[in-house]
């Protein structure tokens, strides 16, 4: 375990390997470092919502290029956008939080603050002055809406993360992408889908936060899950999981009862034994969770498309 305070680091390496790192590295920041800053385990949170969001227009493909160019946007550069600037503004829980250092998230020295920030404006503004270009208005103030709820949740004067409930409540913006191809290809919006992948997205981050409370208490940040307990946070999120399978009920059982299995198994077995510990080795089946339950829902919505029934 890396001791607090410790930044992301490559490992050494010799000859060709050294040459790969110093041509990979601008600034103070490689290629490597900034993938971990991403969360590349999250990415389909965004790219996969996005995907779906197609699926539910009624298309397996579309050749629009807004599409395409958002597609690519929500992959490193959005998710640095998220996750960069949470961990600019979370160094002191960072330091204190076991979990960081890793592939859950980096933990920052102070001379990285710049050259990722540089970074996370360099790989963000063009694309969005694209898709300005190339969007629907109601498209683009989508896109823009998540950007500035993700902003919001970790930068001050807003800073929803240390607002309890809306911290939580912030995080619909990982649910807004999947009205953004009905959006650009005119068709109606999938309100349903929607507000289930809300809900859904309100219960995982109570959750999620769960395994934070101690390092969030001991530098006096008030989340939900410092404000409600560990076992109050579970209750909390079992409650958003099953409104997301309620709403998901009409639309396909199977993914309804996918979540409320998975997820809301999960949130149970905190309830019943709630303690940080019981959190962190819940949080791999809260990664996996969107692969399940995505998946489960993929593969129906690709095969009604398929036999025409969609």
């Amino acid at each position: 375990m890396r001791r607090a305070g410790q930044g992301v680091k490559l490992s050494r390496g010799t000859g060709a390997g050294r040459q790969w790192s110093a041509a990979l590295s601008v600034g103070r920041l490689s290629v490597r470092q900034l993938l971990t800053v991403s969360r590349p385990a999250l990415w389909v949170n965004t790219v996969g919502v996005l995907v779906t969001g197609l699926w539910l227009t009624g298309q397996l493909f579309t050749p629009n290029p807004a599409f395409w160019l958002l597609l690519l946007y929500l992959t490193l550069p959005y998710n640095l956008l998220i996750y960069g600037l949470n961990d600019l503004s979370d160094q002191a829980e960072d330091a204190l939080s076991p979990r960081k250092g890793g592939w859950q998230g980096a933990r920052l020295k102070g001379a990285e603050r710049g050259p990722l920030l540089r970074w996370l404006l360099a790989l963000n503004l063009p694309f969005l002055l694209a898709l300005a270009l190339l969007s629907p208005p109601a498209a683009l103030f989508t896109l823009l809406l998540s950007a500035a709820l993700f902003a919001g949740y970790s930068l001050p004067p807003l800073r929803f993360k240390s607002r309890p409930l809306l911290d939580g409540l912030s995080n619909v913006a990982y649910a807004l992408p999947l009205a953004l191809p009905a959006l650009l290809l005119g068709r109606p919006l999938p309100w349903l889908a929607l507000l289930a992948l809300c809900a859904y997205s309100v219960g995982k981050h109570a959750f999620d936060a769960a395994q934070d409370e101690g390092s969030d208490r001991e530098v006096g940040l008030r989340t939900t899950a410092v404000w409600l307990g560990l076992s109050g946070s579970a209750r909390y999120a079992f409650l958003w999981f099953v409104l997301a399978s309620a709403l998901l009920w009409p639309l396909s059982r199977l993914s309804a009862l996918s979540l409320l299995l998975v997820c809301g198994g999960m949130s149970i077995r905190l309830w019943a034994r709630p303690s940080t510990e019981t959190a962190a080795r819940l949080y791999p089946l809260s990664i996996l969770s969107p692969w399940i339950v995505g998946g489960v829902s993929g593969v129906q919505l690709v095969y009604l498309l398929v036999r025409g029934l969609y």
